[in-house]
């Protein structure tokens, strides 16, 4: 019995020195990523002739948010742009709300959605018809939960003209309201500052490549030739799609950090979160079914099994040798996401110290988030903004296309 304990001991600290390691890793290209990502604001003025701006925003049930947006939007500083708001289906009074700020602003233009057709999600069929309305050179893209402070689109602009980009899209604040959200996105965060880095994304010779929805413009040219929303009608998350399309094609993008400047809302509720984490899991199952579970044994063994090993590793801490040094090994990796969640939370996402130490409960979020939507992407259905969309047609359209 003593040594296939010692064998399974001796298994689990190599395995925790290996999610050590991944841990250093992953801390230091979270801290170069925030560090050396460039700020909105940062770029050399080049003169231009302040080219019209149409902002497309849809917007479906955001009666809570869509007011405190608006507000943002009408009080910008820049000169030349218009607000096209597209009431996707609500159901609650997003309409009423839309059509009251219209009246008042001449620059917001109502616009009530067509029935979606088949083989389309909602918000990509919402941006396609927000996009015959616009009359602008270029296109600014955001969420109806997003706030913008007065000068972001002029910095936009002149970010993107100075550098003679085609897309540059800003890295908003991720806003957190309820208890279940502040404890899990700093889990989540971790690795959008990693895999996901923007330093990879302004890197030509990197694939890597994505929009934050609550924030990106683009040319009118460059969206038209990337084939636009309709290019992308089938995927959940259209943003990340879209943005992998303007790389893939050549044209020039960027990612700037724009946190000081925009906030966006993450997940509003328990419900939203966990239909949040499910659908980040749908299109890497939907690409290969192998990279999508490698994922997430990945995730569960970085975020999650640390803690689990740490309690067993206690119950025999000094009688052994392999318990003592799975003892020590297991405080060295939990210690390691602590660390990586204390980063996230007090200087990337401003939230409290507090949330940093509910680490355990929100990466089992995560992993269970994960883990449902693994075992719902193919067979069931994901539910978002009160719509339910059937992978198994998703499956069927992404092959056709």
């Amino acid at each position: 019995m003593e040594l296939i304990l010692d064998v399974l001991n001796y298994s689990l600290i190599a395995i925790l020195i290996g999610i050590s390691a991944a841990w250093t890793f992953l801390i230091k290209t979270m801290m170069d990523s925030a560090r050396f990502t460039p700020k909105i604001e940062d770029f050399e003025k080049k003169e231009h002739n302040n080219p019209k701006v149409s902002i497309i925003l849809p917007a479906r049930n955001e009666e809570e948010f869509i007011g405190r947006c608006l507000n943002s939007l009408i009080e910008q500083n820049y000169s030349n742009y218009e607000i096209i708001v597209i009431d996707d289906s609500s159901d609650d009074s997003t309409s009423k709300i839309i059509f009251e700020y219209a009246k008042k602003n001449s620059k917001i233009i109502p616009v009530s959605a067509q029935t979606k057709p088949e083989g389309w999600m909602g918000k990509n069929w919402a941006c396609m018809e927000g996009y015959k309305k616009a009359t602008g050179d270029i296109l600014l893209f955001s969420d109806a939960d997003t706030k913008h402070s007065q000068n972001v689109i002029s910095l936009a602009v002149s970010h993107l003209l100075s550098f003679d980009l085609d897309a540059l899209s800003a890295i908003p604040k991720m806003r957190a309201i309820d208890f279940w959200t502040k404890i899990t996105l700093p889990m989540i965060s971790v690795f959008l500052h990693t895999r996901f880095s923007a330093l990879k994304v302004n890197d030509p010779a990197k694939k890597t490549a994505y929009f934050f929805g609550s924030f990106f413009i683009i040319k009118r040219k460059t969206y038209e030739l990337v084939g636009m929303h309709e290019g992308v009608k089938h995927e959940i998350i259209e943003d990340g799609a879209l943005g992998k399309k303007v790389k893939e094609s050549g044209h020039k993008m960027k990612i700037v950090r724009g946190d000081h400047l925009i906030d966006a809302v993450w997940a509003r509720d328990r419900s939203t979160l966990w239909n949040a984490l499910k659908r980040l899991m749908v299109p890497l199952y939907l690409q290969s079914k192998k990279i999508a579970i490698g994922c997430f044994f990945a995730v569960l063994f970085l975020l999650f099994m640390p803690f689990p090993i740490l309690a067993y590793s206690v119950f025999g801490a000094f009688k052994t040798t392999s318990f003592s040094l799975l003892f020590a090994t297991s405080i060295i990796s939990t210690i390691m996401i602590y660390i990586g969640a204390i980063i996230e939370v007090k200087k990337l996402l401003q939230l409290k110290l507090i949330d940093a130490l509910f680490a355990p409960i929100g990466s089992l979020v995560v992993v269970l988030g994960f883990l449902s939507g693994l075992l719902q992407a193919k067979n069931s259905a994901v539910s978002w903004r009160g719509r339910k969309y059937y992978m198994k047609d998703h499956v069927q359209n992404s092959i056709s296309v």
